[in-house]
């Protein structure tokens, strides 16, 4: 993935970024938030799609669209907190992550919550 950047004088440059340093960005900023239980790292599809797909790891599926990039979380929130909030926190968290690390456009950030997850009681 690159994007066009421009210096302060003017000059323009071509900056790429390998698409695990996006997934390594997003899987870290969904995991820092309060709520998030783990990332799901099987959400469906085929075993054998899943194997040669460059556009997907550990919970994470990326979209280069034209206008930006399309990110889909597949996640797991603990049973004590509101999903649609930790929904929310994460989708704010990736694309301020992104957005500050790489200035590369978000298009749409889905999250799915796939489960949820109780404390073990000991």
């Amino acid at each position: 993935m690159a994007i066009e950047q421009t210096n302060g004088q003017g000059q323009h440059g071509r900056v790429s970024y390998n698409k695990a340093i996006l997934l390594s960005i997003i899987n870290l900023a969904a995991k820092e938030i309060s709520g998030v239980s783990s990332l799901c790292a099987n959400f469906g599809g085929s075993k054998l799609g899943k194997i040669f797909s460059t556009n997907y790891y550990e919970g994470v599926k990326i979209t280069h669209a034209k206008d930006g990039l399309v990110i889909d979380v597949y996640l797991n929130v603990y049973s004590n907190f509101n999903v649609a909030d930790v929904a929310c926190r994460v989708q704010e968290n990736i694309k301020n992550s992104i957005i500050s690390m790489t200035e590369m456009p978000v298009k749409a950030i889905n999250v799915h919550a796939l489960g949820v997850e109780f404390a073990k009681v000991d």
